[in-house]
């Protein structure tokens, strides 16, 4: 059964960091995609950083560029989101997706998800 448990999210002020946890169980990277999605009140879930299952490279969308990564540690199944420099609009649910297959950046449709975590930046 695939499981993906998140925790770490939290409240934050403005130019402060947190960092969320993924870790995922039956299932391996090298079979699926995986990446950090987010959704806002009243906006859409947006992608925000994932591993291509395709060619093994890590996407980042533009507004986070420079200030998230997604490192993990395949050792521990597990995924992170580092985020730094955190600013108000990042506020959302974040959510660690998962689907089996090849596809490049973000670009899939999860199968798999989790159960949400809560940042909130503050001004």
């Amino acid at each position: 059964e695939v499981q993906l448990v998140e925790s770490g999210g939290g409240l934050v002020q403005a130019g402060g960091s947190l960092r969320l946890s993924c870790a995922a169980s039956g299932f391996t990277f090298d079979d699926y995609a995986i990446g950090w999605f987010r959704q806002a009140p009243g906006k859409e879930r947006e992608g925000v950083s994932c591993i291509s299952s395709s060619d093994g490279v890590t996407y980042y969308r533009d507004s986070v560029t420079g200030r998230f990564t997604m490192p993990s540690d395949n050792a521990k199944n597990t995924v992170y989101l580092q985020m730094n420099s955190l600013k108000p609009e990042d506020t959302a649910v974040y959510y660690c997706a998962a689907k089996r297959g090849s596809y490049y950046g973000c670009l899939f449709e999860p199968d798999y998800w989790g159960q949400g975590t809560q940042v909130t930046v503050s001004s």
